[in-house]
């Protein structure tokens, strides 16, 4: 049995997506983050991850990880192998009741912008 589920909420009327996922304590959740064009290159995106309180769960730059608070480190795992094809989505490891909140993943380009939205509930 998977240890989360997704819920998928779109707004038409104004620009916003986000995404709920379940857990449990001890856990693994996968975040999702991803991009509708796959004409981008990796090394040309930033990509950033924030939690509810502002800090870095994981930056993207030129493709590679460049900072995490001291939190995520060791549990916080991107997929460097999905990158081309638009997907920044993190795997949280060893989730705690105090991972539970608001994730914001920002995704820059010098053409494109984009912000989701994920709810991370922990059972």
């Amino acid at each position: 049995m998977p240890d989360y589920v997704f819920t998928i909420k779109v707004c038409v009327f104004s620009v916003c997506l986000q995404v709920t996922v379940q857990a449990v304590i001890g856990g693994s959740a996968v975040l999702p983050c991803s991009l509708a064009k796959h004409d981008l290159k990796p090394q040309d995106i930033i990509v950033h991850w924030r939690d509810k309180d502002s800090e870095i769960v994981c930056d993207l730059i030129e493709g590679k990880v460049k900072q995490q608070d001291q939190r995520y480190e060791n549990r916080a795992q991107t997929f460097p192998n999905e990158y081309e094809r638009g997907n920044f989505s993190i795997k949280l490891i060893n989730l705690t009741h105090a991972d539970a909140g608001v994730f914001i993943c920002y995704i820059t380009h010098l053409s494109y912008s984009k912000q989701d939205i994920v709810q991370l509930f922990i059972n």
